[in-house]
């Protein structure tokens, strides 16, 4: 088999694939997407991070995951949070949008988050964050093609089930709490707390609540007496998330030094077989980043490299990040109520 035929079997085969997972109901549930530098997405992990930055603070975030085989997964995000210090809140608004396979089965998500901090004591503070999202989910149904297409080669299907195929429309409500210190982060944060209905098809197919666990800890490599102007740190994190039966574990280290960054993550859960009594474990990925901080801009790159059974035919997954957090310059700077919460 050729390439081209590979291609253009591989771009039947999602499309099938598609329409099957809109016809099989309740036994297929949907899934978020996800970023694997998600240390710089703070919005889409929790919004109790909201307005947790300098004062103002824009982040891009952009993955396409598996370019190698047709028609790749794409993920954008771009989002903005404004702290508003002295009334001890954060308020922001992201959009997203995700677009898979060769019908272009899209999501849209429009959001508005508010987050409100309380210190405890002089060296901890909490915040608790809630999301308000509106979202679109349609299909393309002229990028598929089904299998009467494909025995009779024609250009049409007249598959009677394509007519029950409609966009959606649904409001989505999620929640956070963070707790901090200069040095120590962790947080919990449920999305789709109404786990609102996906189905494309009018039966019941409802978006399961997804539960995330994060945490992390900056350590400063150097702690001696002579004052350095510079000093490296790293910074353990994690992320645990399920979402119905699935679940995945992100783990891993990064390494600053001003104004390098880098970054080594393990993806899977270590100690689930993908099967009872099976060899393999089940494991997605190791990544990869780099990084620039400055100290209003950073952009990070990671790579996703493939090390489950689905092998590195897929190419793994690309991903970027771009993030402004500034402070606007005032007449008569107002003290800091809260520390600051350390930078992953």
């Amino acid at each position: 088999m050729n390439m081209d035929k590979l291609r253009n079997f591989l771009n039947y085969f999602t499309g099938a694939v598609l329409v099957l997972l809109l016809f099989c109901g309740n036994a297929v549930k949907g899934q978020d997407f996800q970023f694997s530098q998600y240390h710089e997405s703070h919005l889409y992990l929790n919004p109790a991070f909201t307005g947790l930055g300098k004062m103002h603070r824009i982040a891009v975030n952009s993955r396409i995951q598996w370019p190698s085989l047709p028609r790749a997964f794409v993920t954008n995000a771009v989002s903005y949070d404004y702290n508003l210090d002295y009334l001890s809140s954060g308020f922001g608004l992201m959009i997203t949008r995700d677009v898979a396979g060769s019908g272009n089965l899209g999501n849209t998500n429009a959001s508005f988050l508010y987050s409100y901090r309380a210190a405890l004591g002089d060296k901890l503070v909490l915040s608790t964050g809630l999301q308000f999202a509106y979202n679109f989910t349609g299909l393309n149904q002229n990028g598929l093609t089904l299998g009467d297409q494909l025995l009779d080669n024609r250009g049409v299907s007249f598959d009677s089930e394509l007519a029950n195929i409609q966009n959606i429309q649904f409001f989505d409500f999620s929640g956070g709490m963070l707790l901090y210190s200069q040095r120590l982060w962790g947080g919990f944060a449920l999305h789709h707390l109404t786990q609102p209905e996906m189905s494309l098809i009018g039966d019941s197919n409802p978006l399961n609540m997804k539960i995330s666990i994060h945490g992390g800890v900056r350590i400063p490599l150097y702690s001696g007496p002579k004052k350095l102007d510079n000093i490296s740190s790293i910074a353990p994190s994690f992320v645990y998330k399920r979402q119905g039966i699935n679940d995945q574990l992100d783990v891993g280290i990064n390494w600053h030094y001003d104004p390098i960054s880098a970054g080594l993550w393990y993806r899977g859960v270590p100690f689930n077989r993908t099967e009872p009594n099976e060899s393999l474990y089940d494991r997605d990925a190791l990544i990869f980043k780099f990084g620039l901080i400055f100290s209003d801009f950073q952009a990070g790159y990671s790579y996703d490299f493939t090390i489950s059974e689905f092998g590195g035919a897929s190419g793994g997954a690309h991903e970027i990040s771009i993030i402004f957090d500034f402070e606007a310059q005032l007449k008569k700077r107002r003290k800091k109520e809260f520390i600051p919460c350390p930078t992953f």
